[in-house]
């Protein structure tokens, strides 16, 4: 089969290329932007990895289970050498490094300099106290996910309240697993009241969880297709029930308010592909469209050449992947990455 997933995104720089206006942003870098596009993509396709350039894989997957253990420190990410996060930190620190010089002398500003970006990353590597308190981002995506807070009130006795939180990846699955046709299936990144605590407000906002039932012929094509055999007998649905051949197909649409179309929505689409297939594994169904909604879409100026580049080379294949473990697994090693050939990377600089 073609690759959908590369064919697509080159349409879309393409469209950037041709389409887009020119907006000034808030990194300075300047940008080519157009509002509005919906990425599509069936999963028996393949895994949506693209291929017209080198994915750095080991990062996507890392950062995703950052996510899902709730984590919003870059220690985990820097151990693990996902690297992806460190300008925002350091921008942080940066930022608060200005506010405290202030108040130093002359003679303490000449001789504590702040820290380069490179000593920084490594303070955080080698010490636990400074990476608690330089690594922190606020309450990110992975707060949001696990650990949303909420404030409930007894209305009849206004000052009685309580605190508490709410689990929303854990909800989600219980929901798939008890109530799968719900319309409610909806996990959120944006906390309007935490959003100023945050070094950066969710690009990737939300996403939302939709479920249907297999046909008979569905099931058996997909019990077919992973025995390695077709069946033709005549108790194959018993055969099927036994074997826990899922029932249902799950489908992940994501909602986006601003996308770096060269260096971020390879990642997107990747991370929300492969959390597509965690969900699923989790709850035994198969995974189905992905689709994702995006807002400003658009090319950082120091990227047109490197789009252009991507532009005109032919996709391979799609890989495949296994998951091994489900939606609360602690390591890169429970997703198996088969059969990814690609291109070689094209570099670009990040914009913070």
């Amino acid at each position: 089969m073609s690759n959908p997933v590369d064919a697509q995104y080159q349409e879309l720089l393409q469209a950037i290329l041709d389409y887009g206006v020119i907006k000034q942003d808030r990194t300075g870098t300047g940008t080519k932007s157009m509002f509005g596009y919906t990425f599509r993509h069936n999963m028996s396709w393949g895994f949506p990895l693209l291929t017209t350039k080198k994915m750095a894989w080991k990062t996507m997957v890392t950062e995703l289970l950052w996510f899902l253990k709730g984590d919003t420190n870059i220690k985990y990410l820097v151990d693990n050498d996902c690297h992806i996060w460190d300008g925002d930190a350091f921008k942080n620190y940066l930022k608060h490094y200005e506010v405290v010089s202030e108040d130093l002398n002359k003679w303490q500003k000449e001789n504590m300099p702040p820290l380069t970006q490179e000593q920084f990353i490594n303070a955080i590597k080698t010490d636990d106290e400074f990476a608690k308190k330089w690594g922190e981002l606020g309450p990110i995506y992975g707060k949001q996910w696990r650990d949303w807070e909420t404030t409930n009130t007894n209305t009849e006795y206004q000052e009685d309240w309580s605190v508490g939180s709410v689990d929303q990846i854990a909800n989600l699955i219980e929901e798939l697993k008890t109530n799968p046709d719900s319309r409610r299936l909806i996990v959120s990144a944006w906390n309007v009241s935490e959003l100023d605590q945050m070094v950066l407000p969710p690009c990737h906002y939300g996403f939302q969880v939709y479920t249907r039932e297999l046909s008979e012929s569905e099931r058996f094509n997909w019990y077919g297709n992973k025995i390695g055999s077709h069946m033709h007998h005549d108790h194959i649905v018993q055969e099927m029930n036994e074997n826990n051949v899922p029932t249902r197909a799950i489908s992940l649409m994501w909602s986006q308010r601003s996308v770096d179309a060269f260096l971020g929505l390879p990642f997107n689409i990747a991370s929300y592909g492969l959390l597509l297939a965690i969900l699923a594994d989790e709850v035994n169904m198969i995974p189905d469209q992905l689709i994702g909604n995006l807002g400003d879409t658009h090319l950082y100026l120091n990227h047109i050449e490197q789009a252009q580049e991507q532009i005109t080379r032919t996709p391979y294949p799609l890989p495949t992947v296994h998951v091994r473990d489900g939606i609360f697994c602690g390591s890169i090693n429970d997703f198996v990455l088969e059969n990814y050939v690609c291109h070689p990377p094209i570099k670009a600089p990040l914009s913070n």
